[in-house]
């Protein structure tokens, strides 16, 4: 039985034939799986994966590349015998993930700054919020935050999962009270939110940014929910201990007029979404310690804020 990289090199000369070479394996995804390969010359990368709309998204959004935003352009989005596959330009650089503090210092504020730009696109031809689709239906953001507790077609029996960790689960359940109570006093904002930016979705050469890759994850709503994930993780990357987080963010803001409006109380919403979240995540791929984690930095969050 032939595995995975085999079909995809199968697919690939089938599909282009002798334009195509070179293919080589890259990091898989948890939604899909990655390879790079020549096409009439140029560096590309082929992705294949259960979820069309992954693709659509990153499609709609290669056209909205900026100089301070790249993203890479897809050029074809298709079919295969078993999903779905997706072809875009490679960017070259390392993985913002991998950055040590000087590195993250100097390119972070660039980041944050493209995704302030990002928000001031056009989006009245769509609306609602939550997860982002090409026709940008979604329900109200307080709704879309509690909707984490809710069944989920990529998650497939994660709550059953969760309640075999009683513990976890508690503080889960817990975590959802608490913001029940938090999101009435919400504004209903709406922009463009990646979701997934320290995954090795931003390349970096240079010191500047080469690419913002992988939208799939990607929702309309408040947009403040990037700099809560960064936040969030800031924690759990030894390497940047010593950079200050909040004085980059407040320079950032600082820059853009002053700290939003109800800058606390979004922030605190989008803290504890991101726990359940991820807790939940955890739950569904049965990653104990992970969920574990997530589950005491869920606490710290219900007691301080």
């Amino acid at each position: 039985m032939e595995d995975f990289s085999q079909m995809a090199d199968r697919f690939v000369k089938a599909h282009f034939g002798d334009r195509a070479q070179n293919l080589v394996s890259l990091a898989a995804g948890d939604w899909s799986k990655a390879y790079s390969f020549m096409l009439d010359g140029h560096a590309m990368v082929i992705r294949f994966g259960t979820y069309l709309d992954d693709f659509e998204k990153d499609r709609v959004m290669g056209t909205l590349s900026s100089d301070t935003l790249p993203i890479p352009r897809v050029l074809e989005v298709g079919e295969t015998e078993s999903g779905f596959y997706a072809v875009s330009e490679r960017v070259s650089g390392k993985h913002l993930d991998e950055l040590n503090g000087p590195e993250i210092r100097l390119v972070l504020p660039q980041l944050l700054d493209a995704l302030y730009d990002l928000q001031k696109l056009d989006l009245t031809d769509t609306e609602g919020v939550g997860l982002w689709r090409p026709d940008g239906a979604g329900p109200s953001w307080g709704a879309e935050l509690l909707s984490v507790a809710e069944p989920r077609d990529r998650l497939a029996g994660w709550r059953e999962r969760l309640d075999a960790s009683p513990q976890e689960a508690r503080v889960f359940d817990a975590g959802v009270e608490r913001l029940r109570q938090l999101v009435v006093m919400l504004p209903e904002y709406r922009g463009i939110v990646h979701n997934d930016l320290l995954n090795r979705n931003v390349l970096v050469d240079g010191g500047r940014l080469t690419g913002v890759i992988d939208w799939g994850n990607a929702f309309y709503g408040d947009p403040l929910y990037d700099n809560a994930l960064f936040l969030y993780w800031w924690p759990w990357f030894p390497q940047w201990q010593e950079i200050d987080l909040m004085e980059i963010l407040d320079n950032h803001w600082d820059k853009h007029g002053g700290r939003p409006p109800q800058m606390e109380e979004r922030l605190r919403c989008c803290l504890i979404h991101i726990a359940l979240d991820h807790i939940a995540y955890s739950a569904f791929r049965q990653r104990t310690e992970d969920m574990r984690r997530n589950a005491n930095q869920l606490m710290t969050y219900i007691r301080t804020l």
